[in-house]
């Protein structure tokens, strides 16, 4: 097959970046991969795309503000404030989501590569392929959703504010659509009528060295973004944890805009001892194997790639009881939940993992648990998807 991933930032730290890398690379073993890109940063050292097979294109949209782009404004405004939302009026809004001459330059970029397969990674670009399907000549156009419908549609501030129409409308385009989770896939069936398979993203790197209770250690990795990791709350609920205990410690290692937010916290709690912030590092496996529990604070998640290396590590899992870290975890002997953030309630489950018997039992259950995701199972699972719908298309 020849498959097209199209794609926005690719050679940026990330989940996605790195969960994309793994599969491009593990399918363009036996098949032709490109990678469609709108990053203007190259650097084909990251992830080893380099020394790959991966082939790469590239497309940049540039729009003036003419006359298209206030049409577009005023359509866009006429269906978020004044129309109703039904299939005519999000097909007339999908004119002013994807600019036309925008859709021109993807159109051309697709055809012209002659694929079999094309996957939208994220949302959006979904979001844009399905607006031009009937005009690509694809036997097989599905979208890679890595956001969960609550993030989209749900939480305080969502990705797709009131466009719950627009997207059930236009993603019913494609010819499918992958989610990370069983309980993702419910909700968009439920809610929206879309019909997903679910996929789980692989283990991404190869583990090294092994963690250990000894070092009584709590980490959380993550982008440092808006509310998203919840590492605000996990600072709150360490500090409350850390008013009965005097050992444990914990290691944040991430980057972003709230980094000011959490060293404010950090100060307010008298924690500059006992919680650390660290940069993200190509070598995070030495974070992973240096600790004795990770932490899951999330507010929402598409699925937390980070679970599967810190049960790769062997570590031991507290986590919020978002419905995918349940689907993960739950019954494997693995890990502990508190109630998506309470603080309170996060700060119990700190001290009951900290003082709790069955570490060594419970870190040998995650590394069981991890192998359930491997680059070669994930790597089959994504085969079977393709061929079903390349070739069912046009049987």
């Amino acid at each position: 097959m020849k498959i097209l991933f199209y794609a926005d930032t690719v050679f940026g730290f990330g989940g996605v970046q790195r969960v994309l890398a793994v599969i491009a690379k593990a399918l363009s073993d036996e098949h032709d991969v490109t990678i469609l890109s709108t990053d203007t940063d190259v650097n084909l050292s990251m992830y080893g795309y380099g020394q790959s097979k991966v082939k790469f294109e590239y497309i940049t949209y540039q729009g003036n503000r003419d006359l298209e782009f206030y049409f577009c404004k005023c359509i866009s405004f006429l269906y978020k404030m004044v129309l109703p939302h039904n299939r005519a009026t999000s097909k007339l809004y999908s004119y002013s989501f994807f600019r036309p001459s925008y859709k021109k330059q993807l159109i051309a970029k697709v055809n012209g590569g002659e694929y079999d397969a094309v996957i939208g990674v994220h949302a959006f670009l979904s979001l844009h392929l399905a607006s031009i399907r009937k005009r690509l000549n694809v036997k097989n156009v599905t979208a890679w959703m890595h956001n969960s419908y609550d993030a989209l549609f749900e939480k305080n501030n969502p990705y797709l504010p009131g466009l719950k129409s627009f997207f059930s409308n236009e993603m019913k385009r494609l010819d499918g659509i992958v989610v990370l989770s069983k309980s993702d896939a419910s909700l968009f069936r439920d809610n929206l009528g879309l019909e997903c398979m679910t996929i789980y993203n692989p283990l991404t790197l190869e583990p090294r060295g092994k963690a250990s209770s000894e070092y009584k250690k709590f980490l959380a990795i993550g982008r440092f973004s808006p509310k998203h990791k919840g590492f605000d709350l996990l600072i709150k609920a360490f500090a409350n944890f850390a008013q009965t205990d005097s050992d444990w410690t914990l290691e944040i290692v991430g980057e972003g805009e709230e980094e000011f937010i959490y060293r404010q916290l950090i100060i307010e709690n008298h924690l500059e001892k006992r919680v650390k912030l660290c940069p993200f590092t190509k070598d995070i496996q030495r974070h992973y194997a240096g600790a004795s529990v990770y932490v899951l604070s999330s507010r929402w998640e598409g699925q937390p790639l980070v679970l599967v290396e810190a049960m790769a590590h062997g570590l031991p899992i507290v986590s919020s009881d978002l419905p995918v870290a349940k689907e993960l975890l739950e019954g494997r002997g693995c890990g502990i939940f508190f109630n998506c953030g309470d603080i309170n309630d996060m700060a119990l489950a700190l001290n009951r993992m900290a003082s709790t018997t069955k570490w060594v039992e419970m870190s040998e259950n995650a590394l069981q648990t991890s192998s359930l995701f491997s680059v070669e199972n994930i790597r089959q699972q994504w085969i079977q998807v393709l061929k079903r719908f390349t070739f069912q298309r046009f049987s």
